[in-house]
C-alpha cells in the first residue's frame, strides 16, 4: 500500500496537484466568462425558469425532462465531495481552501454551461432510440477530432472508478462502521445489491431515482448543516474572518492543526472544488444531452444552477459547520491508517511546525523518519519518538495485535510501520469523519452525526449510480453497446472491493485527483477550441428573443 500511495502521490504532484492544473482550471472559467460577459449572471434567473418549466418540453427531442437531467447531473457531483471533499480541503489547505472552492465555483458556473451547450447541440441518436452526448461527440463532430474523443473517453471510463465511484464507497463504509459499528464487508454486500438493481434500469430509472433523492438528501443535509451553524453563532463571523484573512497569509499553528501556505489552500480549495463541482471536467454534460429541452443553450443555462447548488450552497454549509463548530483543530480518537502514520526520530512540537509543513511537502530533509525496530511494551510504545497521523502530533497511542494489546517489537521503515498489527491514538481527523464530529457541535448534539451518516449514504448513493451511466456511454462510444453489461460487472466488482476497507481512504482520494484532472486536459481544451462556435449559439439566441 505505502509504495502504491508514493507512486500516486509522485504522479499527482506533476499532474492533478501541481500548478499548472489549478492555473488551466481557472483561466478557461476567468476566459470564458469575460468572453461570453457573465453568463453566469445574466442568465441565472432564466435557468430556474426553464427547470421548472418540464412539461413545456415534454414532446421535444430526449429522455429527459431539465429538471431530471439536472438532478441526475447533481446526484453525480453531489456526493462524498461535498461531505468528505470540503472537509479534507480544510484539513489540509486550511480555512482559506473554501475561498478557492467558492472561486472555483463560480467561474465554473460558465465552463459547465459552456460545456453543456456544446454536448447537447452534438448529441446523436443510437439505434435503440436511446441519447448520447457529451464531450466525445462535440470533440469528434465539432472539431473534427475522433482521436480526442477517444482520449477523452478512455479517462472519463478510468475516472468513473477514481472520482466517480471508490471514494463514495469508502466513505459510506467508514462512516456507517464509525456511527453504527456495522463492519465494512456488510455495507459492501448490501450497497452493492442496493447500486446494482438501480444501473441494470438504465437512465430513466437512475433519472428517476436521482429526481426523488436530491431535493431529500439536499433538505435533510441544510436542516442538520444550519443546526450547527446557529448554534455556534457566535463564530459565524469570526470563521468569515479567518477565511479571507488567511487567503493573503496562509493559516498558522492553531490547535492539533499545524498550517498550511497559501499556495496549499489554492491548490487544494481549487482541486477539491473541481471534484465537487465537475465544472471542465465533462462528466455532467453527458447527463445533460439526454434533457428534452428544445434549445441546446437553455440548457447550458440549467447546468449553471449545478456549481450554484453543488459547491457555493452545499460545500458552503459544509466547511461553516467544520469551521464554526472547532472540529477541524481538535484531536479525536481514532484508528490509524498506515499511509497517513508515520514515526519521526526525536522530539517535535509545535514550535517546530513551519519545518514539518515543508516536511509534508518534500522540502525539508533535516527532518529524519525513523528505520528499525520499537519496542512495545503492553501497547504502549518506549523510546524517544515524535508520531505523526493525519498531518497532526498524535497522542496517546496504543499498539494493538488480534485486538490484544501488544508486546514485542515493531518494524519501522522509512518512518512507516511495517508490522501487521493496528494503531490507535488521538489526532486530527479527515473526509467524512471530520465533518460527522462537526456536526455533532450543534442542537443535535451527538446524534448530529447520523445526519451526516443518513447524507452520506444518500449523497454517495445516487452518485455512485450517476457515474455508472457516464462510463456506460464512455463503453459504447469505445467499444460499442455489447460491453456495456461487462463494464458495469467490473464496476461492481470494484466497488464491492472498496467498500471492504482494502484500500486506505488516503490512497483512494490522491488517485481521484488524478483522474479528475486526466479527464478535464482535453476537455478544457476542446471547449477552448470551440468558443466562437459558443459565443455564435449565444449571440444567435439572445438576437432572437430582442426582435
Amino acid at each position: 500500500m505505502d509504495s502504491i500511495n508514493s507512486a500516486i502521490l509522485l504522479i499527482d504532484s506533476y499532474f492533478g496537484s501541481s500548478p499548472w492544473f489549478p492555473a488551466l482550471l481557472l483561466g478557461t472559467g476567468i476566459f470564458f466568462t469575460i468572453y461570453l460577459k457573465f453568463p453566469q449572471i445574466i442568465f441565472f434567473n432564466r435557468a430556474w425558469k426553464i427547470l421548472f418549466s418540464g412539461n413545456k418540453y415534454k414532446d421535444n427531442k430526449g429522455e429527459t425532462t431539465p429538471f431530471q437531467a439536472l438532478s441526475t447531473a447533481l446526484s453525480g457531483t453531489v456526493g462524498t465531495g461535498n461531505i468528505g471533499g470540503v472537509a479534507m480541503a480544510i484539513f489540509i489547505g486550511g480555512p482559506a481552501a473554501l475561498f478557492w472552492m467558492w472561486i472555483t465555483a463560480f467561474l465554473g458556473m460558465t465552463t459547465k454551461y459552456v460545456e453543456v451547450s456544446l454536448a447537447h447541440k452534438y448529441r446523436i441518436s443510437l439505434d435503440d432510440g436511446s441519447i448520447a452526448g457529451g464531450p466525445m461527440y462535440y470533440m469528434q463532430n465539432g472539431l473534427k477530432s475522433k482521436w480526442l474523443g477517444i482520449i477523452f473517453a478512455f479517462c472519463l471510463l478510468v475516472t468513473t472508478f477514481g472520482s466517480g465511484m471508490m471514494p463514495q464507497i469508502d466513505n459510506i463504509s467508514s462512516t456507517l462502521f464509525s456511527s453504527f459499528s456495522i463492519p465494512n464487508l456488510t455495507t459492501s454486500i448490501v450497497m452493492t445489491i442496493l447500486v446494482g438493481l438501480v444501473i441494470i434500469g438504465g437512465l430513466k430509472r437512475i433519472a428517476s431515482v436521482a429526481a426523488s433523492i436530491v431535493p431529500t438528501m439536499a433538505a435533510i443535509y441544510f436542516i442538520g448543516a444550519l443546526s450547527v451553524i446557529f448554534y455556534n453563532y457566535e463564530n459565524i463571523l469570526p470563521t468569515f474572518q479567518m477565511i479571507f484573512s488567511d487567503i493573503f497569509t496562509g493559516t498558522s499553528v492553531v490547535g492539533g492543526f499545524l498550517g498550511a501556505s497559501i499556495a496549499t489552500a489554492f491548490n487544494y480549495g481549487v482541486a477539491r472544488g473541481l471534484y465537487s463541482n465537475e465544472a471542465g471536467q465533462g462528466s455532467a454534460p453527458i447527463a445533460h444531452a439526454t434533457s428534452k429541452t428544445k434549445e441546446s443553450i437553455e440548457e447550458g443555462f440549467v447546468s449553471i444552477l449545478e456549481p450554484f447548488i453543488d459547491t457555493i450552497v452545499i460545500c458552503t454549509l459544509t466547511g461553516l459547520v467544520i469551521l464554526s463548530s472547532g472540529a477541524w483543530i481538535e484531536k479525536y480518537e481514532n484508528k490509524f491508517e498506515r499511509t497517513t502514520f508515520f514515526i519521526l526520530e526525536g522530539s517535535f512540537d509545535e514550535t517546530d511546525s513551519e519545518e514539518l509543513i515543508d516536511f509534508f511537502q518534500g522540502n525539508n530533509n533535516s527532518i529524519n523518519l525513523h528505520s528499525g525496530e520499537i519496542n512495545i511494551k503492553s501497547g504502549r510504545v518506549e523510546g524517544n519518538y515524535t508520531f505523526i497521523n493525519n498531518r497532526s502530533f498524535a497522542e496517546d497511542i496504543l499498539i494493538y495485535e488480534n485486538e490484544n494489546p501488544f508486546n514485542g517489537e515493531i518494524i519501522v521503515k522509512d518512518g512507516l510501520v511495517s508490522s501487521n498489527v493496528d494503531i490507535f491514538g488521538k489526532s486530527l481527523v479527515k473526509s467524512a469523519v471530520l465533518t460527522s464530529k462537526a456536526f455533532n457541535k450543534g442542537f443535535f448534539g451527538d446524534y448530529g452525526e447520523y445526519i451526516v451518516t443518513l447524507g452520506l449514504l444518500l449523497f454517495a448513493f445516487s452518485t455512485v449510480v450517476s457515474w455508472s451511466y457516464y462510463g456506460d456511454r464512455c463503453t459504447i462510444y469505445l467499444f460499442g453497446k455489447k460491453y456495456v453489461f461487462l463494464y458495469r460487472i467490473v464496476y461492481m466488482s470494484a466497488f464491492f472491493i472498496v467498500g471492504t476497507g482494502w484500500i486506505d481512504t488516503e490512497i483512494i482520494w490522491n488517485f481521484a485527483l488524478i483522474t479528475v484532472a486526466a479527464a478535464a486536459l482535453p476537455n478544457l481544451i476542446a471547449i477552448f477550441l470551440l468558443s466562437k462556435e459558443m459565443r455564435t449559439l449565444q449571440d444567435n439566441y439572445t438576437q432572437e428573443r430582442e426582435n
